[in-house]
């Protein structure tokens, strides 16, 4: 999976790559050619006290260190842009692919793996491109001219190459297949890390509200420990390789030194040629060293590129409309749902069975059941955040399934049951719907949301600080801005997952006839728990167990649903509700 991700998203870089190919090839050769040099000025200068002949050698010796300078240095420079583009087009792709999942592809994954996959694991394989510009290139050239260079000063020495190059691989293959396991285990142990933390920050108020410190601070001393032992092994079998490999490095010169005095001593050698194939030797060896590095990374880098993979490759559950078809201007804000049936892959029953539901422009439709009766559900097929397993949901007389997606998400407003804000300010929140709206339009919406009063309090207004998530500002407050950004966009159909739940009583009667003649021209669905707040809908749904046991208005209810007096009885006294 790594080399696919590699092959992918290097294609933009072949030009690039090329360079540094072209400019490594040139830099090693220059480096190999130096220690021939140096032999010549030991036996053809030095020997012979020729100095001109040291002087004009040295020059060259020169000249040569300055081109595979320059030819390094440049090869870096192409090679770390090469990695860092690679490193952006893979974080867009999957923050792409992200984008497109439905609800469902992120639950599956979860936000903390998704988060770790966007920028731990991209930035591991980001690493490797770079050492792979820089070393992975430029090592084979280096063993490969080495072992040339060095038996073309003395083949009688070759066997050492023949017995230490070999040995050199095994012992480092050896160690890189125990790491690969390890380094599995810490991508996941990394996603624990993240998703205790994550939950603790979220919600340190309910854990300080419990006294729940002491269990917390447990659960994340485990999960931080599981992750500190994967690594500490890990980090064993690494700190194993670089010994290992010194090792055979040192004895490998002792060999040559020891073996090259007999040869320089029988007159079979040269001492410059044995100071040469020494050198040689140090070069093939430093090269197995510098892919040794590479070595290290490509495991935990395989692993990360596997991760990315089956994130790119996760197809949405939501799949757009290959003749995408445009809504009907005619039929802006109608609603239909005709036997809707919803089940999870895998569940024993459908969370939703059998839902039909018709609306119009100008209607109020009010959906109420108990937790886990399937409302949200419901409210999420309609702009497809699921897909309906059965029957067709209907928004301007298409189905959402054959909608331009951009075309059906501009026909809706959604006001979620958890009110988010982005960071930013109050101005740049309410306009995210309609980038265009003016001020005078984000007045009027907040107005209409009752919210025009706190945000006027605040110094800067409209140009007030939203903190990530809107964490600044209280539930009630959240909600209110949610739904004025909501009412900015003036969209046919108004989406209403149970956002009135933060408001007191009198804020929410305010809102609702405030909301009255904005939306006449519009369709209203709102999902409730009060039956305030749905009480002069024009058509309530009761849902339990996700089928519809109640259909319409709340007095004709109130005679005809059980279920729906139940919620009544357990809400208002019977005077009230009469």
């Amino acid at each position: 999976m790594l080399i696919r991700l590699l092959r992918t998203h290097l294609q933009p870089y072949r030009g690039w790559l090329a360079a540094v190919v072209a400019l490594q090839f040139v830099g090693v050769v220059a480096m190999l050619y130096l220690p021939s040099l140096n032999a010549d000025i030991i036996d053809s200068g030095i020997a012979t006290g020729d100095t001109g002949y040291i002087v004009r050698t040295g020059a060259i010796m020169l000249a040569v260190s300055l081109v595979q300078i320059v030819c390094s240095v440049t090869a870096v420079w192409f090679g770390a842009r090469t990695a860092m583009g690679f490193g952006r087009d893979v974080r867009a792709a999957l923050f792409h692919r992200v984008g497109t999942f439905s609800a469902r592809e992120v639950q599956h994954f979860g936000a903390p793996s998704l988060i770790t996959r966007g920028t731990n694991d991209v930035q591991q394989v980001q690493m490797l491109v770079l050492m792979a510009c820089t070393i992975a290139i430029s090592s084979p050239i280096m063993m490969v001219g080495g072992v040339l260079m060095a038996l073309r000063e003395d083949v009688g020495l070759g066997w050492i190459l023949a017995v230490v190059v070999p040995a050199l691989f095994l012992s480092v293959g050896l160690v890189v297949s125990r790491m690969v396991p390890n380094f599995r285990k810490m991508q996941t142990r990394i996603d624990e890390v993240n998703r205790v933390l994550r939950e603790q920050i979220t919600g340190i108020r309910v854990v300080r509200a419990f006294v729940r410190e002491p269990h917390e601070t447990e659960r994340f001393a485990t999960a931080n420990d599981e992750l500190t032992d994967v690594a500490v092994r890990a980090g064993r079998w690494m700190a194993t390789m670089f010994p290992l490999v010194m090792l055979v490095v040192n004895v490998s010169s002792v060999a040559v030194i020891w073996f090259g005095g007999h040869r320089v001593d029988a007159g079979q050698m040269q001492v410059g040629a044995l100071t040469a194939f020494l050198s040689y030797l140090m070069q093939i060896l430093m090269s197995v060293m510098m892919a040794t590095f590479m070595l290290m990374m490509v495991p935990r880098s395989s692993v990360c590129g596997d991760r990315i993979i089956e994130v790119l490759e996760t197809d949405s559950s939501v799949v757009p409309s290959p003749d995408p078809v445009q809504p009907d201007p005619a039929k802006r804000g109608w609603l239909d749902l005709e036997d809707v049936v919803f089940s999870y892959p895998g569940a024993e029953s459908p969370v939703l069975c059998d839902v039909s539901l018709e609306a119009r422009p100008g209607q109020t439709v009010a959906i109420i059941g108990s937790t886990g009766a399937g409302k949200t559900t419901l409210v999420s097929l309609v702009p497809r955040l699921f897909d309906a397993t059965a029957g067709s949901v209907r928004v301007a007389g298409v189905d959402v399934r054959d909608l331009d997606q951009d075309a059906l998400w501009a026909q809706i407003g959604l006001i979620p049951q958890k009110a988010f804000l982005f960071t930013g300010t109050i101005a740049t929140n309410l306009r995210h719907g309609k980038p265009d709206a003016t001020d005078e339009e984000l007045w009027e919406a907040l107005r209409t949301a009752q919210a025009a009063d706190f945000v006027a309090d605040l110094p800067d207004g409209l140009d007030a600080t939203v903190a990530q998530g809107g964490t600044n500002f209280s539930g009630g407050q959240r909600q209110r801005l949610a739904i004025a950004r909501a009412l900015v966009r003036r969209p046919g159909l108004y989406l209403f997952d149970d956002s009135f739940s933060a408001l007191d009583l009198a804020t929410d009667a305010r809102l609702r006839a405030a909301l009255r003649p904005t939306t006449t021209d519009a369709t209203v669905v709102i999902v409730a728990q009060r039956v305030s707040t749905i009480i002069d809908a024009d058509l309530i749904l009761v849902l339990e167990d996700g089928m519809v046991v109640g259909r319409g208005r709340h007095d004709e209810l109130l005679e005809t649903c059980p279920t729906y007096q139940e919620i009544v009885t357990s809400q208002l006294t019977a005077e009230v509700a009469a």
